[in-house]
Formats: structure tokens, sequence, C-alpha cells
């Protein structure tokens, strides 16, 4: 296994549209959403002990889930939990741990990627950032992962790619489009050059450094000046106070679609972001007349059909009449609304909060 592959898990995000499920005090990436024994960052880390040596892995996550992911992931070493006081977005986030990757060690490869997505076919996932890590470690590329798209979906960000390649793997980037409409999704689908962005992204320290230093300078200098305190005792409160000073950007607007540098690797492992119930409904097992339930053991549903359900274990539910519905109760919460209406959940999740405050978030 080579010791200059190093991985980043993000692991700050809220998960909002999986309430109420995905609290603030336990978001998503914590939770065993699709019933599998596991939670879905122990999935990712777990994926990520194939690519690089243990010690390399690194999780960034909001300082309130320390102890989560402690619990979560006992090997993990103090020095490897990267904690942000505040959310900032991506730039910060992958500024930090790329930075303290290449105080420790200036020949790194890194892999980024979500704490929170699924891939089903992970010997083709492994192979690609195999493949990512050795194209970064010896050019000076941003690469990014694009999925061969299944359809003409408006919740994903896409990627244009030109037939400009490097070793015919790797399609320079044109352009990137953040969620399109429907009729420009079909477009998209139709004209073949586009994949859809996963969010994951591999480079060498090098190379990420001076794309901060061309494109954020300002974030730069913040991270940069952090070098001597990186893997010491005044790592934590350092970090605090240059949080305060990180605009708040994403990777993608910040560096990105700025760089001209960027390349694109089409992938296809069963990726899937898991962003909405409508995703983890496409996902799950489904009976005979197309209901999910997680977990089955004492749902029983007459005259009902389509339907996504995840309820507490203990709690015996009856569903007489539901077609194309959401259910779903967790922390004494009870959500119910038509599938075709999930985008609606953030709203709702700002209405409790403005009406009760954040007991229910």
């Amino acid at each position: 296994m080579n010791k200059n592959y190093y991985a980043i898990i993000m692991a700050g995000g809220i998960g909002s549209r999986f309430w109420p499920i995905s609290r603030t005090s336990h978001p998503k990436q914590f939770i065993d959403i699709l019933g599998t024994g596991k939670t879905l960052i122990q999935n990712t880390y777990d994926r990520f002990l194939k690519v690089c040596p243990k010690e390399n892995i690194y999780v960034v996550t909001n300082d309130i889930y320390t102890d989560l992911v402690k619990a979560q992931l006992p090997d993990m070493a103090d020095q490897q939990i990267l904690t942000e006081p505040v959310m900032r977005n991506t730039a910060p986030c992958v500024a930090y741990g790329c930075f303290k990757i290449e105080s420790l060690n200036p020949d790194a490869a890194i892999v980024v990627a979500p704490s929170d997505h699924l891939i089903l076919n992970e010997t083709a996932f492994i192979a690609a950032i195999e493949k990512s890590l050795e194209a970064a470690s010896k050019n000076d590329l941003l690469i990014t992962l694009g999925i061969q798209p299944s359809r003409p979906d408006t919740g994903y960000g896409y990627i244009q790619y030109t037939s400009n390649t490097l070793h015919n793997d790797f399609h320079k980037v044109k352009t990137f489009t953040e969620k399109p409409t429907l009729e420009i999704a079909k477009t998209f689908i139709q004209s073949g050059d586009f994949l859809w962005n996963a969010g994951i992204f591999v480079w060498s320290a090098k190379s990420i450094v001076k794309a901060f230093a061309q494109h954020l300078p300002d974030m730069n200098e913040i991270f940069a000046e952090a070098r001597p305190v990186y893997n010491t005792g005044s790592e934590k409160s350092h970090i605090n106070k240059a949080y305060l000073q990180c605009t708040n950007i994403s990777i993608d607007y910040g560096i990105m679609e700025k760089a001209d540098n960027v390349y694109v690797l089409p992938s296809e492992f069963g990726w899937s972001d898991l962003g909405t119930w409508a995703s983890i409904y496409e996902l799950a097992e489904k009976d005979y007349v197309g209901n999910a339930v997680i977990p089955s053991e004492k749902v029983i549903m007459y005259d009902s059909s389509n339907c996504m359900v995840n309820v507490p274990e203990e709690k015996l539910v009856i569903l007489q009449g539901l077609h194309d519905f959401i259910v779903v109760e967790s922390n004494n919460t009870l959500l119910i609304c038509p599938r075709d209406q999930e985008q609606n959940v953030k709203k709702v999740v700002a209405d409790v909060k403005q009406k009760f405050g954040t007991k229910y978030i």
C-alpha cells in the first residue's frame, strides 16, 4: 500500500433533507440509513482502508461531532480528526486537511470525499481512486470523478468534458453546471459529453496548495501561516481563530471552476449521493407493490403502494390507502408527505425551528 496516499473524509454536514431522522445533533453520516448494519461514515472509512494506510485517513467534521466520530471510528487517532468550530462550506475544510497533510508529507497524493455517499461497486471505486492518485502523483492536475448519468436528474451538478485526454482516461473539464432544470438536464444527457459531479476530488498536496495560492489567496494565507502549528498542541486553538476569517465558499466555486488544470475521470461504480428520501427509495428493497420499508418487522400496509417508510423498529405501524408517500418517524417527530414534494422538507425544518426553536431540529 502506497504510504504517500492519503484520504480526507468530509463529515461536517447536517443532512437536513433527511429530517427528522437526521438532526443537528446526529446527522445522516452517523446513521445506518440503509439498514446495512454500518453507518455511512463507517462504510466510507472502510472503503478508504483499501486505498491507503489507516494512519493516512483524516476526517474533517464539526467540533460538535468529535465524540460521534470517535465512537464510530475507534481506530482513528485524535490527530486524524480535524474539527471545525463553524461551518464554512467545503473550501476551508479541504484547505485545512490538505495543508495539514502537506506539512507532514509534501509528496502526498490526496483523495477528498464526502462521508455520506453510497458506492455499490467497491472494486470499481477503488480502481478509479487508485488510478487518479497515481495520475495526480505524476502530474499537476486537479482531478474530479464524474459519474456516467443514467437519467436527466435535476438534483445533481454536471461536468462537461472535452475530447482532450491525458493517458486516454482523464478528460479536460470544459464547464461545471449546478443542478439544472429538467429540460437542460435532458439536453446534457443527449449531448453525451456530460457527467454527474460526484464531489470526489484527487490531487497532489503540491497541486492543491498551489491552486489555493492562485485562486483563493486569502484562504491560502490563513492555512499556510498555520504550518508551524499543525500536529502540535496549538493546532486546535489556531484553527478555531483561523476559521472565523474564512469565506463561506465551496471548493467547486472557489477553485475547480476557475483552474485550468482540472480533469475528470468518467466512472461507473454504482454511486448515489443519498441526498434525498427519493434516492433512498430508489436503492431500497421494495415489496411487490413498490413499498420500501426500513425496518419492516412491525409495519403492516393495506391498499398502499410506492411508499418510503422509515419508523422505529419497536413501533407497530399500520398504514392504509397511502400511495407515493414518505412516512418517517424519529426523535418524537412524525413526517408524512407526498414523495414528489420532498423538496419542501428543508422549508418544513425552517418553519419548525421558527415555531418551536431547536428542540426538534
